[in-house]
């Protein structure tokens, strides 16, 4: 029998529908069955809706409700922060032309950087789609609001893919400069939107211990007093996205009133090295306290924006590592176990412990880019950065504008939208 013949055949299963010929009772040539059938089959219907005349109409209704619902509830069941990057050639909605407010060390093609095939991926969620960011839509939810990033370095490359995303739609002004340039404050007077950056190292007060009157690179953190220069502020704020790892990779003492209760990269008899995810954890916990037990900060909504790795190769910042790949990894790549995943398992653990001690009126929730970031080994700006004072060392832990860290503000759109 050819192909074409067997694609003629009816489409059945004979265990179910006896497809013998024998047993074919449709079929036309007997005609006083199937009208049998047929009346029988009408008369029960009828007699079934007669006797609930509602229940059609009911049921009909549900479907329909539940076929205009469920692509928006499945959406919000929808796990954003897991699933894989997928080529995708529209390019970015902004580029280094186009956003005036890039500075010049994540400005990597300005610096030289000539391939841009780090630019044709978007991120996918495996079990739906995730939009593409609309400045539209954002300024209408944070209209007449107040946003802060607080964190470091990172936050800031978070701000700086903000401010190039939404300058498409309106063009802030710069309200707020401080004389490091790491206090920042933009203002978009269309939408009556104010955006903060509010610099912290540690989210805890910190100093710096001076050895022979020199910077010595070692940090006393103490985890009863948290940073005042983003806790001064929290008062005037409605949302915070808060932030913080990189600065607890160098030596610390940790504090609780006049006892160090633990350290980082210490080696003394009396002090337990608890480790960076340890240090890290007491740090959130203590910022998260502060924010639950502010008494001004009426209906205040917190987001964690969980770890963004590295991704040196060959070596650290300062010997020599470089990140020179230019394609994602898949997350057959990643790895559960690494440093990365734990600081990261911390961080949602303590925005969970938050949101359940939180006060009536405070919200929490994470904005969990770790997975997706682990993934872009390539969109660093690695020796492309533009620092005439650090020539030769590569910058592997921030990220090109454009570049993959839009991805960032693609999901605090969405997780905006699901507070809304």
């Amino acid at each position: 029998m050819t192909m074409h013949e067997k694609m003629k055949l009816p489409s059945c299963s004979c265990s179910a529908f006896k497809c013998g010929k024998k047993d074919r009772w449709l079929n036309m040539e007997r005609p006083i069955p199937f009208l049998l059938i047929g009346l029988t089959t009408i008369l029960s219907v009828f007699i079934l809706y007669t006797l609930n005349p509602l229940k059609f109409v009911i049921e009909h209704n549900i479907d329909q409700k539940l076929l205009l619902i469920k692509p928006h509830k499945e959406e919000d069941k929808c796990d954003l922060f897991n699933g894989n990057w997928v080529p995708d050639f529209e390019g970015s909605i902004y580029t280094n032309s186009s956003c005036a407010t890039i500075p010049t060390s994540k400005n990597c093609f300005r610096n030289g950087r000539k391939d841009q095939d780090f630019l044709n991926w978007r991120w996918k969620p495996e079990r739906c789609d995730l939009p593409r960011f609309d400045a539209t839509a954002y300024l209408d939810i944070v209209r007449g609001k107040t946003l802060a990033f607080i964190g470091d370095s990172v936050a800031r490359n978070h701000i700086e893919s903000l401010l190039c995303l939404l300058s498409q739609k309106e063009v802030p002004v710069d309200a707020y400069l401080d004389s490091e340039d790491r206090n920042r404050i933009w203002h978009f007077p269309v939408h009556n939107f104010t955006l903060k950056m509010l610099w912290t190292k540690f989210l805890v007060h910190g100093e710096e211990r001076v050895i022979n009157g020199s910077s010595s690179g070692i940090f006393d953190l103490y985890l009863d007093k948290v940073d005042e220069n983003w806790a001064r502020d929290l008062h005037s704020l409605d949302y915070v996205v808060i932030s913080d790892a990189h600065w607890f990779f160098r030596q610390v003492y940790l504090h609780r009133g006049s006892n160090v209760v633990a350290c980082v990269y210490c080696n003394e008899a009396n002090v337990t090295d608890r480790g960076v995810a340890f240090a890290l954890r007491m740090a959130f916990r203590a910022a998260f306290s502060q924010i639950n037990h502010c008494n001004k900060c009426k209906g205040i909504v917190t987001l964690l924006r969980t770890f963004s790795p590295s991704h040196f190769e060959n070596g650290f910042w300062n010997t020599g590592g470089s990140c020179n790949r230019t394609s994602p990894y898949n997350d057959q790549k990643i790895n559960f176990g690494a440093y990365e995943w734990e600081i990261r398992s911390m961080q949602v653990e303590e925005i969970e412990r938050a949101e359940k001690r939180g006060k009536k009126g405070k919200s929490f929730g994470v904005l969990d880019v770790t997975m997706a970031m682990l993934m872009r080994p390539d969109g660093h700006p690695g020796a492309f950065w533009g620092n005439q004072w650090m020539k030769g060392y590569n910058d592997c832990v921030h990220w090109c504008l454009p570049g993959p860290i839009d991805v960032w503000n693609d999901l605090l759109l969405a997780v905006l939208r699901r507070l809304d």
